[in-house]
């Protein structure tokens, strides 16, 4: 996706008295680099734990993944957005829980239905939706997310590497179908040591 800049509010002093606040009703959405380092942070905190912690940390991730690609949708006021992330999660869960329940192998620890992993599925569901909607600047740190939860589930003995396997392919090709990119308008902050402003780009 190409982002291509339209308009700089630059120049302006950091501190200027009888500034009148700016009023703009597009979205201004945290920085893609915050996302990432929020993201290897959370993952950075379980990694060093025992088992039980990256397990929970995977768990966890599961659903901030598709609250993450729904957020981005509501900031951006992305309605069509929103559709095709429903759609793409719609057939994500329905072909996992249609094999978990057709196919039902027994997990490593001794449970059912383990064919495909449903953590793996709906987190690169969703992570693809992210970069295929809004670009890599959010797919990379989305991808590094989901990439943990499917080592969480082989680690915590949730599931064998075919399973996870299998449920990211599910979750990526049901993205991948579904989505298309993003061509609406963004929002971002522009600050320096001497001036302050915003940028307004959009993807052609």
């Amino acid at each position: 996706m190409l982002s291509r800049p339209i308009r700089a509010f630059c120049g302006l002093p950091a501190a200027t008295e009888h500034m009148k606040p700016f009023e703009m009703r597009l979205p201004v959405l945290p920085s893609p680099s915050c996302f990432l380092a929020l993201v290897l942070l959370f993952m950075g905190s379980f990694a060093s734990h025992a088992t039980d912690s990256i397990e929970t940390a995977g768990d966890i991730l599961q659903f901030v993944l598709p609250a993450s690609a729904a957020g981005l949708t509501l900031g951006y006021r992305d309605w069509t957005g929103a559709l095709q992330f429903g759609e793409s999660a719609g057939m994500t869960l329905g072909v996992t829980y249609s094999l978990k329940y057709a196919v039902n192998e027994t997990r490593p620890n001794g449970g059912s239905q383990s064919f495909p992993s449903g953590h793996s599925s709906i987190s690169f569901c969703a992570a693809e939706f992210m970069r295929k909607r809004y670009g890599w600047e959010y797919g990379i740190p989305a991808y590094a997310a989901v990439s943990f939860v499917a080592y969480s589930r082989v680690e915590s003995g949730e599931h064998y590497a075919h399973d996870v396997i299998a449920g990211a392919s599910i979750g990526i090709v049901s993205s991948y179908i579904f989505t298309r990119p993003y061509k609406g308008w963004r929002v971002e902050l522009d600050a320096g040591e001497k001036h302050y402003g915003i940028r307004l780009s959009r993807a052609w």
